[in-house]
């Protein structure tokens, strides 16, 4: 949809609190992989962290995971949920006290998680640690957000929602519904909770949280990301608005029904073990014919690939998302499953979607949007985002190749027997033939972070200079960015 040029001549945005959540999105991300850099290190050398208990690996990893996805991850969101809805709707947000409340009540969630972890208060959940007060905080934000994003949809100023909109709003739906029943708890102090739920249910409970967290947080709110900014920095139509449609009620119905294969060979009903196999073994469907709506609106504007970094960004992200997505169903297969899980194979393919997909597509996203939210042209330095993009994906292929050999040597190591029955290795063998493997990942992560502060680098000096340009200039802001 194309705004007229009276709209474009009158319509103001609140981009405030987008400018807000974008910067903070970097900050954050530098926050959260350098204490995954941190803890990546620690295996690789236990005696860094000198026995302080909240240095511990056991508690620093959830505050990297939380921090990585909430903070990151999900300021990233935030920022272009807002600038998008309100672009495809040729309106104004809904309430912009409102969205300020949800900047200033997301920052003091993960200031709060990153106090509350490293001291150990945890409900000791995959992606839910976080004590039940800053549940509370969180779905009071949430509530506010889906206020925010529905209450713009509802005024927005042209008929068509666009299919962005469709899969932001129903990863804030997703999300609310997870958080609500996963988190449901019996308080016993402060900062102590006790799961409404109990043994083999919990786990389910659990696993149909983690697993659609990674499902509508982490896959269907990114890809509301990739369907606005490929065809908008790449100045193509989606290939095929269509195409984009079936993607996302494929989508939707069938990832709800995949969290019971991270149950395999456990206490949990062999029926619903299969159920989710079967479902993840589905979802490859879907999955790749998002990647490849995204990867072919660059029909006809292939070349754009040799000069834009920014849009290289954008597509390696679906190549990222595109393995992920074939390596997860391959995973889920319970033969498969036995030889990988537990293993370093699952932290390959986590880091497959989380640093190739999510990192790579939010990366991007941010480059094309923080120039356009500061009154730049571009960014401040088009060669520290070329430089960025090497050491990203350079960093990528260490890691995910590393944990990958190493994940398949460990699951071979531990189902390997001697002629009388017994394993023909101790697990302290495998863990000493997994060192080069731990340093090679750390070497990965090193990279990534890197590229990470050129990126802080290069967002602060785009921010200033932005700023001198608008003080210097005053101008109207631009209904379309």
């Amino acid at each position: 949809m194309v705004a007229t040029s009276s709209q474009a001549s009158t319509t103001h945005y609140d981009d405030t609190v987008v400018r807000q959540f974008a910067f903070m999105a970097v900050v954050w991300g530098v926050v959260g992989m350098a204490v995954g850099l941190f803890i990546a290190a620690q295996l690789a050398w236990p005696e860094i962290g000198a026995g302080i208990p909240w240095l511990s690996y056991g508690r620093l990893r959830p505050l990297h995971t939380n921090a990585v996805i909430f903070a990151f991850g999900g300021c990233a969101l935030f920022a272009t949920s807002y600038y998008i809805v309100q672009r495809t709707g040729h309106t104004r947000l809904f309430c912009n006290k409102l969205a300020s409340f949800t900047f200033w009540g997301w920052q003091a969630v993960i200031v709060a998680a990153a106090i509350s972890l490293p001291l150990g208060y945890t409900q000791g959940k995959e992606y839910a640690e976080l004590e039940w007060p800053i549940d509370l905080l969180i779905t009071l934000v949430w509530v506010a957000y889906a206020i925010v994003f529905f209450g713009t949809v509802g005024i927005r100023k042209v008929r068509h929602i666009y299919v962005a909109n469709w899969f932001f709003g129903a990863f804030i739906i997703a999300v609310a519904l997870l958080h609500i029943v996963n988190s449901a708890a019996i308080p016993s102090g402060w900062m102590k909770s006790y799961s409404a739920y109990a043994g083999v249910q919990d786990a389910m409970v659990q696993w149909w949280y983690g697993h659609n967290a990674v499902g509508f947080y982490l896959t269907a709110a990114f890809l509301g990301m990739m369907y606005y900014f490929i065809p908008k920095q790449a100045g193509r139509p989606v290939y095929s608005y269509r195409l984009s449609i079936v993607h996302f009620w494929a989508l939707i119905f069938t990832y709800m029904w995949a969290g019971p294969h991270h149950l395999h060979y456990t206490a949990l009903p062999d029926w619903a073990q299969s159920v989710g196999m079967v479902f993840s073994l589905i979802l490859l469907a879907p999955s790749w014919g998002g990647m490849i709506n995204g990867i072919m609106t660059l029909s006809g504007a292939w070349h754009k690939l040799r000069d834009d970094p920014i849009l290289r960004f954008l597509i390696v992200s679906l190549s990222f998302y595109g393995m992920a997505t074939f390596e997860g169903p391959l995973m889920s297969i319970k033969t498969v499953n036995a030889l990988s899980h537990y293993t370093d194979w699952t932290v390959g393919h986590v880091h497959a979607g989380a640093l190739g997909w999510v990192g790579l597509i939010t990366m991007g996203s941010l480059y094309a949007l923080i120039p356009r939210l500061f009154g730049r042209e571009k960014m401040y330095s088009i060669r520290a985002i070329e430089l960025h993009f090497w050491l990203s994906t350079v960093g990528i292929v260490l890691y995910i190749a590393a944990m990958w050999i190493a994940g398949v040597m460990q699951g071979i190591m531990w189902r390997e027997v001697n002629a009388d029955g017994t394993l023909a290795y101790t697990f302290v063998e495998s863990v000493k033939a997994t060192y080069p493997f731990y340093v090679i990942r750390a070497v990965g992560g090193l990279l990534y972070l890197s590229g990470m502060l050129l990126m802080l680098w290069n967002v602060w000096m785009t921010v200033i200079s932005g700023r001198s340009i608008r003080v210097a200039i005053p101008a109207p802001q631009a209904a379309h960015a």
